[in-house]
């Protein structure tokens, strides 16, 4: 640019983040090693939002059309269609993990007691655990919304395809 600053990232239409680098980048926020709470909390906080959304009441269509639809299964296949938008290796990478979390959550869901305050417990203390490791090594923790939180799992796995040398 002709004032010194360097251009913006590339944006797509709405303004999200354009490349999974990108994502990883700004969820990173400068950590260069992954701590073992994060590899932890990080599924945990994921189980616990799905958790928290499977728990919502469905519209009777839903209840209709599947015993298995319902606001978490919908909020996890727009994930992966997010996923799939910004990196197709991550997106089939992730597979598993969403499938492992749909389990989980069901698992959780046939226990005799109400699951959602759980689940609630799960996502808050997971999060909170993970804002304050983080709050310690940077001033701003990337998980600040919904968006990032989602993006947690992609930041994982995407360390593992690092190391296997797997591009993304």
């Amino acid at each position: 640019m002709c004032d010194g600053r360097p251009a913006a990232p590339a944006r797509s239409m709405r303004g999200m983040a354009s490349s999974a680098d990108e994502w990883l980048r700004k969820y990173a926020d400068g950590e260069e090693r992954i701590s073992p709470l994060r590899w932890v909390c990080v599924p945990a906080t994921v189980v616990g939002l799905v958790g928290l959304f499977w728990a919502l009441p469905v519209p009777e269509a839903f209840r209709a059309s599947s015993p298995a639809l319902n606001w978490g299964t919908v909020f996890l296949s727009a994930a992966l269609v997010y996923y799939f938008m910004i990196s197709i290796p991550l997106a089939i990478g992730a597979l598993p993990f969403v499938v492992a979390v749909v389990a989980t959550v069901a698992w959780l869901d046939t226990l005799a007691a109400p699951f959602w305050p759980w689940s609630a417990l799960l996502f808050g203390g997971a999060w909170a655990a993970q804002w304050l490791a983080v709050r310690r090594q940077t001033e701003r923790p990337a998980f600040r919304d919904l968006q990032f939180v989602m993006i947690g799992p992609l930041w994982l796995l995407a360390h593992v395809y690092r190391r296997l040398g797997i591009p993304y």
